[in-house]
């Protein structure tokens, strides 16, 4: 296979674009004419004003997808950078900048394999890249929009490879074949205000909260189950807007964050929740309500033929045999897993969304040497 199209150059050129969510910044039009100029058929499939890329070579089953975003969170202050976010500098064999790791890389290494393969062996199948410009939003309008478009014109993905960064220190220790679901009960406790000379003239909405808030933090939601640790529910906020001393507030509201496992649904833990808070509130006295806001379900991909053939891929490549992992937060296989079966393989995410985020450039290179050979044993 040729390597023509170096994936380093094509990650400085990805991260000189600026790209913080939602802006497209030029790379979706780079990427799009690169991979038109081999003969993807390539299509936007923009939403709402977000920039999101589909582009197809071959018209045969099997199709194996790529999927990938090219939007960054903020800089921070660019004077405490070593380098420019945006410059897209190599320096101590380092690439420098916002998206180096959260995954402009990702995304040169998986666009700069799939250009060389079809130009080198045209396979008997097809090859889906599929890149949002909305990962790091809302996502509402990202790669929901692009499985939207594939559904409204009779394409689809029979397997899909997400390239976010999976490693947590080494080149090739770890590889997703799942994730933990994410959800946040937002909870509000409905009091009387009053005068804290006077309780009796007022209903107090905080001890009520507060108790739900200890049944629900002391709560041992499972203890793991096959793929997957235990579940988490950690208590992020606590809000009263009370600044006198004197008052008892009428509202108090709280946070509470759940990273689960597939032993639930975020509807089991919301029926929960609510059981929970009907009880504090008929043992304190006021009212409870409670709000959910779901990132996304657990899920996890078998291991199997597909599993295993990326997982040799990066043995191979790199003397490591990936650990079968769900760990870490949310990405966008979580839309994936309900249109095709998806597993996520990366570089090292040690700096993403930090101040000198960077990559190691040997790694942009065994990353898409990775993606090449998932490609030729895919297809073979």
């Amino acid at each position: 296979m040729t390597d023509a199209t170096d994936p380093v150059d094509l990650t400085a050129a990805l991260v000189r674009c600026q790209t913080v969510t939602p802006a497209e910044g030029g790379a979706l039009h780079m990427l799009g004419q690169m991979l038109a100029a081999t003969g993807f058929r390539v299509h936007r499939a923009d939403r709402n004003g977000t920039p999101n890329l589909v582009a197809r070579w071959g018209t045969e089953a099997p199709v194996l997808g790529f999927n990938g975003h090219t939007d960054v969170v903020p800089t921070g202050d660019p004077a405490a950078w070593c380098h420019p976010p945006f410059g897209g500098e190599i320096a101590q064999g380092r690439l420098w900048g916002r998206g180096s790791a959260d995954m402009k890389s990702g995304v040169a290494a998986f666009v700069a394999a799939a250009i060389d393969f079809v130009a080198a062996t045209p396979p008997k199948g097809s090859v889906l890249v599929t890149i949002t410009g909305d990962e790091e939003g809302v996502g509402s309008d990202g790669t929901v929009a692009i499985l939207d478009w594939l559904r409204d014109n009779g394409d689809r993905m029979d397997h899909c490879l997400v390239g976010e960064p999976t490693c947590p220190a080494r080149m090739g220790e770890m590889m997703k074949i799942g994730r933990r679901g994410s959800m946040t009960a937002v909870l509000t406790a409905y009091g009387k205000q009053g005068h804290t000379a006077y309780p009796e003239r007022a209903a107090n909405p905080l001890p009520g909260l507060v108790r739900l808030l200890d049944r629900l933090a002391s709560r041992t939601l499972d203890t793991g189950t096959a793929h997957f640790g235990p579940s988490t529910l950690a208590i992020t906020t606590i809000d009263v807007g009370n600044p006198a001393n004197n008052v008892i507030p009428a509202e108090a509201r709280a946070k509470v964050n759940i990273r689960f496992n597939d032993a639930h649904s975020a509807q089991s833990l919301s029926e929960w929740i609510e059981e929970e808070a009907d009880i504090a509130a008929a043992e304190s006295g006021v009212g409870i309500a409670a709000r959910f806001e779901v990132a996304g379900e657990s899920f996890v991909t078998e291991p199997g033929p597909f599993v295993e053939v990326v997982s040799r891929a990066v043995e191979a490549e790199t003397g490591v045999r990936p650990e079968l992992s769900t760990s870490g937060g949310t990405s966008d296989a979580r839309f994936i897993k309900d249109h095709c079966p998806v597993v996520e393989f990366g570089l090292v995410g040690a700096t993403m969304h930090q101040i000198d985020e960077h990559v190691e450039v040997e790694h942009i290179r065994q990353l898409k040497a990775i993606y090449g050979r998932i490609l030729r044993t895919y297809f073979g």
